[in-house]
């Protein structure tokens, strides 16, 4: 019999992850099992409702009936297993757990031994000459008290189990979402990005001289460090440098660098989080970060201005963040200090990411800020900075690959640049990224290839029109077309910053019940059917008298409003007439008639519907405007060109069902046709 302190115990979700299979699988197993020979085992305890499961009982079953794919299941058992709730109060909190869990990993690593054949006091000596200053161990352990030597021989057991302690270590954090661990969890990365970062950085430090050194200043900050020194591996050495801030999540972090034989030392910050580090380097930080996952837009900026006081031309970095602090829209205080940060000169790359990076929020897209020399010898009107819109490309290995490399040639001066090949940034001077009011990384392109772009566009629509114009009995009158002046047009801008002028107010959706629907009479419904297929989708509506008293909230729409839906894919249409309901999700984009701002409503569904299908960010959408001068003559024009779609679409139909005749009745022997090239011969005896 185990003692109280060394039993495991395991939720029904830990069986089938350690048998691996499906949760459902688990429950299949349990209820087909219990009127056998050998039923599964019943429940050990319940805590908070939940059912736990003795590992023994449960690996035991597994071994006799050969259930589930893991034949390694009693070695691996307590990798997916918890400890029962041990007798000392002081090793029930989960978090003091997994603490000494961890420290007594970290242990094993640096002294070399077994530690479940040692007394607590063995131990604590042991933890006291790995850290003598208790700077990431000694304090964990000691709080353990009398239930240090359960888990101590538990550790023994994990690293076992896990092959290694460092990977014991991992399996432990890989837990974070589970054991309820909210400062681990909510600023966890994925895969995906944390390669992006450590291969970014480790291609940045070997453009350095000497070996590489990588520093983290962020309170309690690893996923990225030890990205980096998985992809280095054993052959090529660095060294890691990693704050000396006080707190749990720090102290953590310290030991993930420890556990893994890592070669790091502490860096001083003082109170206002300066610090000063010598020599080639490359910095990483990821914001939120363990040790401050509340911090605000302004507090990340701050911590981003320490790395850069204190950087040379020697150094670099490499800065991940969500988008919303790094490259979007920002205003006040955030936004002056943002501004300081790019007139450093350091910024040498802006990129834009998708959402699905940060695991506990995936909505939300993150940033990435590459650092380096600010060539002080270039005039601040001359300086450039690379800007890359990656919010709909999926980070495969090719897509990392190409943006690293354009990372690195951002590095360079303009001879370097030049001569390497973008794939997916542009190069945008630093004195316009300064001057716009909206996303860094929707700066338009130079003015120079707009004009080229005009002579070209102007010549193809020459052309086509003389072809549509050839044997039409009514060309269609359109305005005379020629390049644009050497103003260009107006820059274009995001939605939200739009509605932040006033030029756009949003307006939303209403849920409507099905049965207050019709086919026949009253106002028009538009929904994400109409959106889809605005040609083809069958006519709904809603009676006003219902709509009034049913949906007093609801609005109708006016006549431009731009209707649009963001799923299944970006689409939009512009109701002409107006008077209609807008069933949610489909929503409005109302353009200020007093103020339009440049928008014009075809052009603005246009925008919505060239969207990547993956981009539901709308308040992030670039929308072009267009001079006040053109505005009407636009409208004139795609008002003309529509009405002649519009008469096509109804000719195709008609020769459609011209086909369709010409088939039923030759095929069902009511028609008989004639070859209009042969003329008929008079029967005989007719002429």
């Amino acid at each position: 019999m185990e003692a109280t302190g060394t039993a495991l115990r395991m939720t029904l979700s830990d069986v089938a992850a350690l048998a691996r299979v499906q949760r459902p699988v688990v429950s299949m197993w349990r209820k087909r099992s219990s009127g056998g020979a050998l039923p599964f085992p019943g429940a050990a305890e319940q805590v908070n409702g939940a059912e736990l499961f003795d590992a023994g009982e449960i690996t035991a079953w597994l071994h006799a009936t050969g259930r589930g794919n893991n034949p390694e299941a009693r070695n691996d058992v307590a990798v997916f297993a918890r400890l029962a709730d041990p007798v000392s109060a002081a090793a029930r909190d989960g978090r003091q757990t997994f603490d000494g869990l961890t420290s007594l990993l970290t242990l094993k690593v640096i002294s070399g031994q077994s530690l479940g054949h040692m007394s607590a006091a063995q131990i604590l000596d042991a933890a006291d000459e790995s850290d003598p200053d208790d700077v990431f161990l000694y304090s964990e352990l000691k709080a353990l008290g009398s239930a240090l030597p359960g888990l101590a021989s538990f550790a023994d057991r994990l690293a076992d189990s896990a092959f290694s302690a460092p990977a014991a270590f991992e399996k432990l954090l890989a837990h974070r979402f589970k054991e309820g661990l909210r400062d681990q969890s909510d600023t966890a990365l994925t895969d995906a990005a944390l390669k992006l970062v450590g291969a970014a950085a480790t291609e940045l430090a070997a453009t350095l001289d000497g070996r590489p050194v990588y520093v983290d200043s962020t309170p309690g900050g690893s996923d990225v460090m030890l990205s980096i020194a998985q992809q280095s591996g054993e052959t090529t050495p660095v060294t890691f440098l990693a704050a000396d801030h006080d707190g749990g999540a720090s102290r953590l972090a310290r030991r993930r660098l420890a556990v893994h034989g890592t070669d790091n030392a502490p860096v001083k910050l003082d109170s206002n989080g300066a610090f000063a580090v010598s020599g080639p380097a490359v910095h990483v930080a990821q914001y939120p970060v363990p040790g401050s996952p509340a911090v605000d837009t302004a507090g990340v900026l701050l911590g981003i201005e320490n790395i850069v006081l204190q950087m040379d031309d020697s150094q670099r970095a490499v800065i991940i963040a969500p988008a919303r602090v790094l490259c979007d829209a920002l205003t006040g205080e955030a936004g002056k200090l943002r501004s300081g940060l790019l007139r450093s000169g350091r910024v040498r790359a802006i990129v834009r990411l998708q959402p699905g990076l940060l695991r506990a929020k995936p909505r939300e897209p993150q940033a990435l800020w590459v650092l380096g020399p600010s060539f002080a010898n270039v005039p601040i009107a001359d300086r450039w900075t690379m800007v890359a819109d990656l919010t709909t490309t999926a980070l495969t290995l090719d897509v990392s690959q190409d943006l690293i490399s354009d990372i690195v040639a951002s590095m360079g001066d303009r001879a370097t640049i030049r001569a390497h090949s973008f794939r997916f940034a542009r190069l945008v001077q630093t004195r316009v990224l300064l001057a716009r009011r909206g996303a860094l990384v929707s700066v338009p392109p130079a003015r120079s290839s707009t004009a080229a772009r005009g002579i070209e566009t102007a010549l193809r629509i020459e052309e086509l029109v003389r072809v549509l114009s050839a044997g039409a009995a009514e060309p269609p009158a359109l305005p005379t077309v020629q390049p644009a002046a050497v103003d260009g047009p107006l820059l274009p801008a995001t939605v939200q910053e739009l509605i932040n002028t006033g030029n756009l107010s949003y307006v939303k959706g209403v849920r409507l019940e099905e049965a207050d629907l019709n086919g026949r009479a009253g106002s028009r419904i538009v929904g994400r059917e109409e959106l889809m297929d605005p040609h083809n989708s069958k006519p709904r509506y809603i009676t006003l008298l219902d709509f009034a008293a049913k949906y007093p909230t609801g609005r109708l729409t006016e006549p431009g409003d731009v209707v649009f839906c963001t799923s299944p894919r970006p689409a939009a249409m512009v109701d002409a007439e107006g008077g209609a309901v807008v069933v949610f999700p489909a929503r409005v984009l109302r353009i200020d008639r007093g103020d339009p701002g440049g928008l014009v409503p075809d052009v603005v569904a246009g925008d919505i519907n060239s969207r990547p299908p993956a981009d539901k960010t709308w308040r992030n959408w670039q929308l072009r405007r267009t001079q006040d001068r053109q505005r009407q003559p636009l409208a004139t024009a795609l008002e003309t060109l529509q009405h002649e779609q519009a008469r096509a679409r109804e000719r195709l139909k008609q020769l459609e069902e011209l086909a369709t005749l010409i088939t039923d009745g030759v095929a069902g022997g009511s028609l008989t046709l004639t070859d209009p090239t042969t003329h008929a011969v008079p029967e005989e005896g007719t002429a």
